[in-house]
Protein backbone atom coordinates (compact mmCIF):
# COMPACT_ATOMS: atom_id res chain seq x y z
CA UNK A 1 0.00 0.00 0.00
CA UNK A 2 1.28 3.99 -0.78
CA UNK A 3 1.45 6.05 2.44
CA UNK A 4 1.27 10.03 1.54
CA UNK A 5 4.79 10.12 2.25
CA UNK A 6 5.51 7.77 -1.09
CA UNK A 7 2.94 10.11 -2.46
CA UNK A 8 4.61 13.54 -1.13
CA UNK A 9 8.35 12.05 -2.33
CA UNK A 10 7.32 11.31 -5.92
CA UNK A 11 4.86 14.49 -6.47
CA UNK A 12 8.06 16.42 -5.48
CA UNK A 13 10.65 14.37 -7.42
CA UNK A 14 8.33 14.94 -10.52
CA UNK A 15 8.10 18.63 -9.91
CA UNK A 16 11.81 19.26 -9.27
CA UNK A 17 11.97 17.35 -13.07
CA UNK A 18 9.24 19.14 -14.49
CA UNK A 19 10.99 22.22 -13.61
CA UNK A 20 14.08 21.44 -14.63
CA UNK A 21 12.68 20.40 -18.22
CA UNK A 22 10.96 23.95 -18.48
CA UNK A 23 14.20 25.53 -17.59
CA UNK A 24 15.79 23.72 -20.63
CA UNK A 25 13.33 24.80 -22.77
CA UNK A 26 13.51 28.14 -21.75
CA UNK A 27 17.24 28.87 -21.73
CA UNK A 28 17.12 27.65 -25.07
CA UNK A 29 14.04 29.86 -26.24
CA UNK A 30 16.16 33.10 -24.62
CA UNK A 31 19.07 31.94 -26.50
CA UNK A 32 17.33 32.04 -29.65
CA UNK A 33 16.11 35.04 -29.16
CA UNK A 34 19.24 36.73 -28.36
CA UNK A 35 20.80 34.86 -31.78
CA UNK A 36 17.48 36.42 -33.75
CA UNK A 37 17.73 40.53 -31.81
CA UNK A 38 21.33 40.28 -32.65
CA UNK A 39 21.32 39.17 -36.19
CA UNK A 40 18.26 42.35 -36.70
CA UNK A 41 20.30 44.80 -34.90
CA UNK A 42 23.35 43.98 -36.95
CA UNK A 43 21.45 45.58 -40.35
CA UNK A 44 21.73 49.13 -38.54
CA UNK A 45 25.54 49.15 -38.99
CA UNK A 46 24.89 47.33 -42.35
CA UNK A 47 22.42 50.35 -43.16
CA UNK A 48 24.37 53.34 -41.63
CA UNK A 49 25.24 56.35 -44.09
CA UNK A 50 29.07 55.53 -43.41
CA UNK A 51 28.75 51.93 -44.05
CA UNK A 52 26.73 52.92 -47.03
CA UNK A 53 28.62 55.67 -48.43
CA UNK A 54 31.93 53.09 -47.69
CA UNK A 55 30.57 50.06 -50.13
CA UNK A 56 29.49 52.50 -52.80
CA UNK A 57 33.37 53.49 -52.62
CA UNK A 58 34.35 50.16 -52.89
CA UNK A 59 31.92 49.08 -55.40
CA UNK A 60 32.55 52.25 -57.99
CA UNK A 61 36.36 52.29 -57.47
CA UNK A 62 38.53 51.33 -60.16
CA UNK A 63 41.95 50.35 -59.96
CA UNK A 64 44.63 49.24 -61.56
CA UNK A 65 47.37 47.44 -58.28
CA UNK A 66 47.34 47.71 -54.89
CA UNK A 67 48.92 51.09 -54.24
CA UNK A 68 46.22 52.64 -56.76
CA UNK A 69 43.48 50.84 -54.22
CA UNK A 70 45.30 52.03 -51.26
CA UNK A 71 45.38 55.63 -52.43
CA UNK A 72 41.54 55.63 -53.45
CA UNK A 73 39.80 53.75 -50.55
CA UNK A 74 41.61 51.76 -48.14
CA UNK A 75 39.69 53.00 -44.66
CA UNK A 76 36.84 52.50 -46.76
CA UNK A 77 37.57 48.65 -47.80
CA UNK A 78 39.12 48.08 -44.43
CA UNK A 79 35.59 49.27 -43.11
CA UNK A 80 33.80 46.96 -45.16
CA UNK A 81 36.11 44.17 -44.71
CA UNK A 82 36.54 44.60 -40.99
CA UNK A 83 32.42 44.43 -41.01
CA UNK A 84 32.82 41.03 -42.69
CA UNK A 85 35.29 39.86 -40.87
CA UNK A 86 33.40 39.89 -37.92
CA UNK A 87 30.20 38.17 -39.30
CA UNK A 88 32.60 35.61 -40.14
CA UNK A 89 33.84 35.19 -36.55
CA UNK A 90 30.33 35.10 -35.14
CA UNK A 91 29.03 32.87 -38.06
CA UNK A 92 32.44 30.37 -37.13
CA UNK A 93 31.32 30.35 -33.72
CA UNK A 94 27.88 29.20 -34.49
CA UNK A 95 26.25 32.60 -32.20
CA UNK A 96 24.88 33.84 -36.06
CA UNK A 97 23.41 31.15 -38.37
CA UNK A 98 24.74 31.33 -41.54
CA UNK A 99 21.09 30.85 -43.57
CA UNK A 100 19.98 34.58 -41.98
CA UNK A 101 23.61 35.71 -43.39
CA UNK A 102 22.79 34.82 -46.91
CA UNK A 103 19.31 36.32 -46.67
CA UNK A 104 20.64 39.62 -45.56
CA UNK A 105 23.47 40.30 -46.12
CA UNK A 106 25.26 40.53 -50.45
CA UNK A 107 28.94 39.35 -48.67
CA UNK A 108 30.31 37.83 -52.10
CA UNK A 109 30.23 41.09 -53.83
CA UNK A 110 32.09 42.66 -51.45
CA UNK A 111 34.89 39.92 -51.15
CA UNK A 112 35.31 39.74 -55.16
CA UNK A 113 35.77 43.35 -55.02
CA UNK A 114 38.17 43.07 -52.30
CA UNK A 115 40.04 39.66 -52.88
CA UNK A 116 42.77 41.01 -54.53
CA UNK A 117 43.42 43.90 -51.98
CA UNK A 118 43.42 41.29 -49.62
CA UNK A 119 45.74 38.82 -51.55
CA UNK A 120 48.22 41.38 -51.96
CA UNK A 121 47.83 42.66 -48.16
CA UNK A 122 48.06 38.99 -46.57
CA UNK A 123 51.33 39.27 -48.63
CA UNK A 124 52.70 42.74 -48.02
CA UNK A 125 51.83 42.13 -44.17
CA UNK A 126 53.25 38.43 -44.21
CA UNK A 127 50.18 37.53 -42.56
CA UNK A 128 47.98 34.88 -44.52
CA UNK A 129 45.46 34.93 -41.59
CA UNK A 130 44.80 38.21 -42.31
CA UNK A 131 40.63 38.42 -43.00
CA UNK A 132 40.26 35.00 -43.14
CA UNK A 133 37.18 34.89 -41.47
CA UNK A 134 35.77 37.05 -44.33
CA UNK A 135 36.88 34.40 -46.44
CA UNK A 136 35.44 31.48 -44.82
CA UNK A 137 32.22 33.84 -44.48
CA UNK A 138 32.18 33.61 -47.73
CA UNK A 139 33.17 29.87 -48.43
CA UNK A 140 30.21 29.15 -46.09
CA UNK A 141 27.71 31.39 -47.63
CA UNK A 142 28.83 29.24 -50.77
CA UNK A 143 27.76 25.92 -49.45
CA UNK A 144 24.75 27.18 -47.18
CA UNK A 145 23.34 28.63 -50.81
CA UNK A 146 24.32 25.53 -52.36
CA UNK A 147 22.26 23.40 -49.89
CA UNK A 148 19.19 25.63 -49.90
CA UNK A 149 19.27 25.12 -53.93
CA UNK A 150 19.59 21.26 -53.41
CA UNK A 151 16.33 21.57 -50.76
CA UNK A 152 14.33 23.49 -53.41
CA UNK A 153 15.22 20.77 -56.30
Amino acid sequence: MVDIQTISIVVAAASVVAGVIYSVIEIRQQTKLRHTDFIMRMPSTFTSREFLESWATVGRTEFNNYEDFVEKCFVEASQVAGFCENLGVLVNRKLVDIALVIDLYAVDEAWEKLKPWIQDSRKRANNPKLYEWFEYLCNEMRKGEQKLQQLKV
